[in-house]
């Protein structure tokens, strides 16, 4: 069950994963898209959202076609992990999600490839990063 669910976007039994634990060696990723930007780092179950990254507030048309991405992200809202500030959510804690696909649906507001949606500082996006 732990290993399906985050599959169908059920992130229920996802840990976050410890700061301490390799923080030297994380490379930080950047989603960005219209006016908000949001920070994460992969681990070994996927990527972890950072405290006080942004999401947009206004859900897209392609939110339809993944309703398991926007039941991940009501639910973060309704559990205060996201609050809205202004024209945008901001993320109140840390947020581990299974795939960095699933975890740029929910800053994007719909369906994102997270193999795109993700750069370093250098801004190479996180599948080039992958086939090194």
């Amino acid at each position: 069950m732990q290993q399906i669910l985050p599959v169908l976007g059920i992130e229920a039994f996802v840990q976050a994963t410890s700061k301490a634990a390799g923080e030297a060696k994380k490379e930080m990723l950047t989603c960005k898209i219209k006016n908000v930007v949001a920070s994460g780092y992969l681990t070994p179950n996927g990527i972890v959202v950072l405290t006080k990254s942004e999401a947009v507030f206004e859900e897209r048309s392609s939110a339809k076609k993944w309703p398991s991405v926007m039941v991940q992200r009501n639910k973060l809202i309704e559990e205060g992990g996201l609050v809205q500030d202004g024209d945008k959510y901001v993320f109140t804690k840390d947020t581990e999600f299974s795939s960095p696909s699933s975890a740029a649906a929910v800053i994007h507001g719909g369906s994102a490839n997270g193999l795109t949606a993700w750069v370093n500082a250098k801004g190479e996006y996180l599948k080039d990063l992958q086939n090194l």
